[in-house]
């Protein structure tokens, strides 16, 4: 706590944006007001929907034009975000590549998170692709924490040998620093236990998970894995990929939760070629590229 006291408030506006009122009744008027009260946040925020990234027509001037052509749930991620990065700036080279990178697994894992959920009819998908970006907080937070001389070894290591780095560095894993920063900062406890439980699908055996959250949390942690592995150039794509064979450490309790029958579409939703083409834009790729 002593650690993480050093780290800035984002804006007040984001417990406004998270608060379960918000989410739950507020339309692109209200999304956009919000926002506008941070001129800096919604800038940015414009400037990101205008890139290619997103293959928008035509430009957009204004949130609400925003939410019309995106939807209110990437909106939204794409403000947290933002409003995010208030808090973690880092001063040195090293530490920026890092944060960087964070900051891409992120806006990828909250969009491959808005897309499979929808694929999936998964409910409540505002609140999830929320959680996804939340579930990053730890990572910043950690990155800001870890000595510059052991950053880069950090950020290139798996989930789990990170968690096992965090332990031996700072005391605690990454998700239960961002579970304390994000108490500090006031957000709903009930918002927090939902990231938290993201995060501990690392470690957590499907038979002890809450089966009603189960999907939730698979589907997030999930792509939250993927977001890192593309931002990392550890996978460039999804063909051919099926999460039921991925072996690797930092997903051995997923395979498991993955087989809910809630998620039983999964391999085909990953497999749409619109998914895969999302995925190009999202990293700066040309169809011919791709």
């Amino acid at each position: 706590m002593k650690a993480i006291k050093g780290i800035p408030r984002p804006p007040r506006s984001m417990q406004k944006l998270l608060s379960p009122e918000f989410v739950a009744k507020a339309g692109s008027a209200e999304l956009s007001e919000l926002v506008m009260g941070e001129p800096l946040i919604a800038a940015k925020v414009l400037s990101t929907v205008n890139a290619p990234l997103y293959g928008l027509q035509k430009p957009v001037t204004g949130i609400g034009q925003a939410v019309t052509f995106l939807g209110m749930n990437t909106v939204r991620s794409l403000c947290l975000q933002y409003m995010l990065a208030e808090a973690f700036k880092p001063k040195l080279a090293e530490a920026q590549r890092c944060f960087d990178a964070i900051w891409q697994a992120s806006a990828i894992a909250s969009e491959l998170c808005v897309r499979l959920g929808k694929a999936l009819n998964l409910p409540d998908m505002g609140n999830l692709s929320t959680q996804v970006v939340l579930s990053f907080v730890g990572q910043l937070a950690a990155a800001s924490l870890i000595p510059a001389s052991r950053l880069e070894q950090w950020h290139h290591q798996d989930r789990l040998q990170r968690a096992c780095t965090e332990q031996e560095l700072l005391g605690l894993n990454a998700s239960e620093i961002g579970s304390l920063l994000m108490k500090s900062w006031d957000l709903p406890e009930g918002l927090i236990d939902e990231v938290r439980g993201v995060g501990r699908q690392l470690v957590t055996p499907f038979m002890v998970t809450d089966r009603a959250r189960a999907p939730r949390f698979a589907l997030a942690y999930l792509c939250a894995r993927l977001g890192e592995r593309f931002a990392l150039g550890e996978l460039d794509s999804l063909e051919g990929y099926d999460p039921a064979l991925d072996i690797a450490a930092d997903t051995h309790h997923l395979r498991a939760s993955l087989a809910h029958p809630a998620l039983a579409r999964l391999d085909q939703a990953l497999a749409a070629p619109e998914l895969q083409a999302a995925l190009d834009q999202m990293m700066g790729r040309t169809t011919a590229e791709a």
